[in-house]
């Protein structure tokens, strides 16, 4: 009964090291064959989900947000986390139509660098940012509808 048992056992632990080595398989393999802008291979499951979908190309690392801001480049920059319904709510309509209107729209992901979020004021997600000459021009929060995003835009982003 006891040889049994330790079988049963075994085998268990067989089955979740495999599945393990499965897993860890296809996220390096999702990582290294798509266009990964973090720099490293040490993401969320929900990034690596999100890497090869053009939705969330266009991404902006910390230091570069840092660097723009601190130039008083005008940029717009749109916080988001993978894991956040109302961004995969979001994301589908609002890139098209920054697209449409020539917006060149950053993306921040709140999930890889969640101090950004504090760093900038951002309470929740998505967030749409207005940067320029170095201040927060405008902001729009939470899941808005299409016209509202071209409001925002045709009076803050687009001269």
């Amino acid at each position: 009964m006891q040889k049994k048992m330790l079988a049963i056992i075994g085998t268990i632990v067989v089955l979740f090291a495999a599945l393990l080595f499965v897993i860890n398989y296809k996220n390096d393999q999702a990582i290294s064959n798509s266009d990964n802008p973090y720099g490293t291979k040490d993401l969320n499951q929900a990034t690596i989900d999100q890497l090869d979908n053009p939705d969330y190309g266009n991404q902006i690392l910390p230091d570069e947000l840092e660097d723009k801001i601190d130039s008083g480049e005008a940029v717009t920059v749109y916080f988001y986390s993978p894991t956040c319904v109302y961004c995969q709510n979001t994301t589908p309509y609002l890139v098209p139509l920054t697209e449409d209107l020539g917006i060149d729209m950053k993306k921040l992901n709140l999930l890889e660098f969640p101090s950004e979020g504090n760093k900038y004021g951002i309470e929740s997600t998505p967030t749409l940012v207005h940067f320029e000459e170095g201040e927060i021009v405008a902001s729009i929060i939470g899941q808005r509808t299409e016209e509202e995003f071209t409001a925002f835009f045709n009076e803050y982003v687009l001269d």
